[in-house]
C-alpha cells in the first residue's frame, strides 16, 4: 500500500467483498486482506441459495429435539467429534439456552429484519455489481417422508406465514409436476417460489473481487493475527511482522475473526459448521429447483457448473482433518432419494461456516475502539445475508444511522 486507506477489510469472502463494496461507493477508500484470496472458504463451496424465508433460527425447541437422534450417527445431520466435544461444551450450553422460546422469538425477529433488509439491497447491488445476470429465481422445494414429519413442519410455516413468505404445500403429484424423480418415500412437500438463488457462488464472489479493483479497490493476500487501535486508527499485523493502519477496520474473516477479535479484548463465542458437498457434473441429475431434505440435513442445488449435494452440520472447529466420509453419506442418500441422480465424477469439499450459539451474525462496533466494525458469524447465510451486512457496515462506516436496529447483533451479547 502506497497510502494508508480509509477502511481496511478483512476477509475477502462473499461478506468482506460486499462489505468493501459497499464502504467504496460510499466515497472511501478500501483495501481488502485475506489470508488466501477472494472466494478461498465457505463463499465458495456454499449451495448458492439466497435463502431469505430462513427466518426461523437453528437454536430452536424443534432442532434441539431432534440433536439426540441426530448425534447418534456419526455421519449424520449433526455431529460433534469426541476429540473436539470438550471443547465445544461451552458453546453448545449457550446453544441450549438459546433455544428457550422467548429467546427464540427475538432472535426470530432479527433474523427477519435482517432478511428483509437483505432482500431489499440486494437486486440493486447486484445491478451495481454487474453480476444481475446471475440471478436466478427457481424456488425451493422442501420435502418429507410421511404425515408426521410434514406435520412438524407446520408450525414454522405459519410463522413465515404471518410474515408474508409466499408457499403452497404439495401431495406426491404436486411436488411431481416441480421435480420429477423423487423416491416414493417423499409424501408431502412445501414450494416457495421465492427463493433466489446465485449461478455459482465462487464465481459470483470472484466477481465482487473483479468489481471491486475495477472501481480502484486493492486485495492483497495477507494473514492478520492482530488489530491494534490507535490514534485516529488502526494498526493491523501479519505473522511476518508487517504492519498496516487504516482509519477504520471490518473484521469479516468468517470463522477465523475471534481470533483476530481476541486481540483486542474481545471473547465472542464463534464455532464452526463445518460443512461438506459434493458437486456433480451438470448432467447427474434433471434438477429443476432447489430441493431441501430437511429430515437429513441437507439439499441439492443446480449451479452453472454442476450439481451440488451438501449441508449437514459438523462442529468440529478449524483444525480437525476434514471427514470426507460426511459427503459420501450425502452423496449415497442422494442417489437414494433422487433414483435417477448419477454419482460419478464429482468434487469433494469441506468449508467452515462461521456460527454463534444464537444464530445471528455479529454486526457492531468493537468494544475496544468505535474503529473496528465487526461482520461475522452468518452460519449458513452469508451469502443471503451479504447485501444487507453490507448496507449496515457501510452505514457504521460512514456515521450513518443502521438501516435497521442492530442491538440483537451486537458483538458484546454473549
Amino acid at each position: 500500500m502506497t497510502a494508508e486507506p480509509d477502511v481496511i477489510v478483512i476477509g475477502a469472502g462473499v461478506i468482506g467483498l460486499s462489505a468493501a463494496i459497499a464502504a467504496q461507493a460510499r466515497g472511501l477508500s478500501v483495501v481488502v486482506l485475506d489470508r488466501e484470496g477472494p472466494a478461498a472458504g465457505a463463499s465458495a463451496g456454499n449451495a448458492g441459495a439466497f435463502a431469505f424465508t430462513d427466518i426461523l433460527p437453528l437454536a430452536s425447541p424443534g432442532i434441539l429435539r431432534k440433536v439426540p437422534k441426530w448425534l447418534i450417527d456419526p455421519l449424520g445431520p449433526l455431529t460433534v467429534p469426541p476429540a473436539y466435544a470438550l471443547k465445544i461444551a461451552p458453546w453448545m450450553f449457550r446453544f441450549w439456552r438459546a433455544c428457550a422460546p422467548s429467546r427464540v422469538a427475538h432472535s426470530t425477529a432479527a433474523q427477519t429484519a435482517l432478511m428483509d433488509l437483505s432482500k431489499a439491497e440486494l437486486e440493486s447491488f447486484l445491478e451495481q455489481t454487474g453480476t444481475r445476470p446471475m440471478l436466478r429465481k427457481e424456488g425451493n422445494l422442501q420435502v418429507y417422508e410421511g404425515e408426521a414429519e410434514f406435520g412438524d413442519s407446520l408450525a414454522g410455516w405459519r410463522a413465515r406465514e404471518e410474515h408474508g413468505i409466499e408457499f403452497r404445500h404439495l401431495d406426491a403429484a404436486g411436488m411431481a409436476e416441480i421435480q420429477p424423480g423423487l423416491a416414493p418415500r417423499f409424501t408431502h412437500g412445501t414450494f416457495t417460489p421465492g427463493w433466489y438463488s446465485i449461478a455459482d457462488p465462487k464465481l459470483y464472489t470472484l466477481a465482487l473481487a473483479d468489481h471491486f479493483r475495477a472501481k480502484g479497490g486493492t486485495i492483497e493476500r495477507a494473514e492478520v493475527t492482530a488489530l491494534k487501535p490507535i490514534e485516529p486508527g488502526v494498526e493491523v499485523y501479519s505473522p511476518d511482522g508487517r504492519m498496516q493502519r487504516a482509519g477504520q477496520v471490518v473484521l469479516a474473516a468468517g470463522a477465523f475473526s475471534h481470533r483476530i477479535a481476541r486481540t483486542i479484548g474481545e471473547s465472542i463465542p464463534l464455532e464452526t459448521e463445518r460443512g461438506y458437498n459434493t458437486t456433480l457434473p451438470s448432467n447427474a441429475f434433471d434438477l429443476r429447483t432447489q430441493i431441501t431434505f430437511g429430515g437429513h440435513g441437507f439439499v441439492v442445488t443446480r449451479l452453472s457448473t454442476g450439481i451440488r449435494v451438501g449441508g449437514a452440520v459438523e462442529l468440529g472447529g478449524l483444525d480437525l482433518p476434514p471427514n470426507f466420509r460426511r459427503s459420501e453419506a450425502m452423496l449415497r442418500k442422494a442417489q437414494s432419494f433422487l433414483p435417477g441422480l448419477k454419482p460419478e465424477g464429482g468434487v469433494q469439499w469441506m468449508g467452515f461456516r462461521p456460527s454463534l450459539p444464537d444464530s445471528l451474525p455479529a454486526i457492531g462496533r468493537a468494544l475496544a475502539t468505535q474503529r473496528v466494525i465487526h461482520a461475522f458469524g452468518h452460519g449458513h447465510l452469508g451469502l443471503t445475508q451479504s447485501a444487507g451486512t453490507a448496507r449496515l457496515v457501510a452505514d457504521l462506516l460512514t456515521g450513518s444511522a443502521p438501516a435497521i436496529d442492530i442491538a440483537s447483533f451486537s458483538p458484546q451479547r454473549f
